[in-house]
């Protein structure tokens, strides 16, 4: 029955290009050489009756919070010049796939280089593509992003996020207080802004309460969790 399909399909191609197509007759031989190739390299090669071996994607990491997404959508200027990169991007990102939407960005900083909103989204998904890790391409895109646009709230606030989830929450506070004192009162991620510095503030306490009571071993292996608690 495979071969049947595979004649039938050889015939109709060839008749409509012929006939439909209009294609001269001098085009005719060639075109069946063509198709003849086809078929013997298929009789060659073609093994119809293998199971199916579908691959697991190449990054099957954590998929991009939608939270996240909208966030910097809102910080951003909707979509500025690089609309269908930054759309196509998140949809990888979406999925998991931060190594794509990184390569996709790439390309797309080149097309447009002074774009901030693309960069900023560059700098997460590089940060999505090392596990929620700062680097120093994820923080050369953020400083990118600030260097174009300075009043742009999101470069210091998604670098401040890769900060804290890599434990550096000193780092992450600074950063976080310097953008709430010149981000304006109806700013709609300002709320956010607030709790997240009050969580840092709070483990922070905590850390240094402990230390205090002379356990200054069980504050440090609970580090990690404090740094997840403060990006959450």
């Amino acid at each position: 029955m495979t071969w049947a399909f595979v004649l039938l399909i050889a015939a109709a191609a060839f008749g409509i290009m012929a006939f439909v197509l209009k294609m001269p007759r001098a085009g005719w031989e060639l075109t069946g050489a063509a198709l003849l190739v086809g078929i013997a390299g298929y009789a060659l090669q073609g093994a119809p009756s293998l199971p199916g071996a579908p691959k697991a994607p190449v990054e099957n990491k954590r998929a991009a919070d939608e939270a996240l997404l909208k966030q910097r959508q809102q910080m951003g200027d909707g979509f500025a010049k690089g609309q269908s990169w930054m759309i196509l991007a998140d949809g990888l990102a979406r999925q998991g796939q931060f190594g794509a939407a990184a390569e996709v960005l790439r390309k797309g900083t080149q097309q447009f280089p002074l774009d901030a909103d693309m960069w900023v989204s560059l700098g997460n998904a590089l940060v999505g593509h090392s596990d929620g890790a700062i680097t120093p391409a994820a923080q050369f895109a953020f400083q990118r992003a600030a260097n174009i646009d300075p009043a742009h709230p999101g470069p210091p606030f998604f670098m401040g996020l890769a900060l804290a989830q890599s434990g550096r929450l000193p780092e992450a506070r600074a950063m976080w207080a310097e953008l709430l004192a010149r981000s304006p009162a109806d700013a709609p991620y300002r709320a956010d802004l607030v709790a997240r510095l009050q969580r840092i503030d709070a483990i922070t306490a905590m850390s240094a309460g402990a230390e205090t009571a002379g356990a200054p071993v069980e504050a440090t292996s609970q580090a990690p969790d404090s740094a997840a608690a403060a990006a959450e």
